[in-house]
């Protein structure tokens, strides 16, 4: 492998004897990047907001509502606490920050639509495009710190749920 595969995981529904289906469960937290241009720091995204879409992507296209979902909330948040994941980070000492505010182009409307279809089981995290953060050595470790410290989050919230 040459470290640049891209990698998608899919889960099913339910199937002959499975009524919850384990791939499903497994597969149910997205996981998106964008760039923050001009940036240092790595942003975690609290929030999507579902219209004010006027920029066309590079393709040219543009929602023509100017919305995500037609009948959606103005607003989804992603049920990972992401004010509390950038302290546990800044704590260490790492450039990460909690924004709402994801800039409504293409990266916040993929967002707002993986709320909306998830359940708020979905992430956008902004890289920078300057400083140490920039690097792939030292962005993709951290990255990986940041996903585990949101699952985990998430394993928390699911287990005291059950409680």
């Amino acid at each position: 492998m040459s470290g640049r595969e891209t990698v998608v995981i899919t889960g099913f529904g339910p199937f002959r004897q499975f009524w919850v289906n384990p791939s499903w469960r497994a597969a149910q937290f997205v996981v998106h990047l964008g760039v923050a241009r001009g940036c240092r720091v790595v942003i975690l995204e609290q929030t999507g907001k579902n219209s004010g879409y006027r920029d066309r992507d590079v393709c040219g296209f543009s929602p023509e509502s100017l919305r995500c979902v037609n009948e959606g909330p103005e607003k989804l948040c992603s049920v990972v606490n992401m004010l509390h994941v950038s302290k546990l980070f800044r704590k260490s000492g790492m450039d990460v920050l909690c924004s709402r505010d994801a800039g409504r182009f293409l990266c916040e409307f993929t967002y707002y639509c993986s709320l909306y279809h998830g359940q708020g089981r979905a992430a956008l995290i902004h890289i920078p495009t300057h400083g140490p953060l920039a690097s792939a050595d030292t962005l993709l470790p951290l990255l990986k710190s940041i996903i585990q410290t949101m699952l985990g989050q998430m394993d928390d919230d699911a287990s005291q749920n059950q409680s």
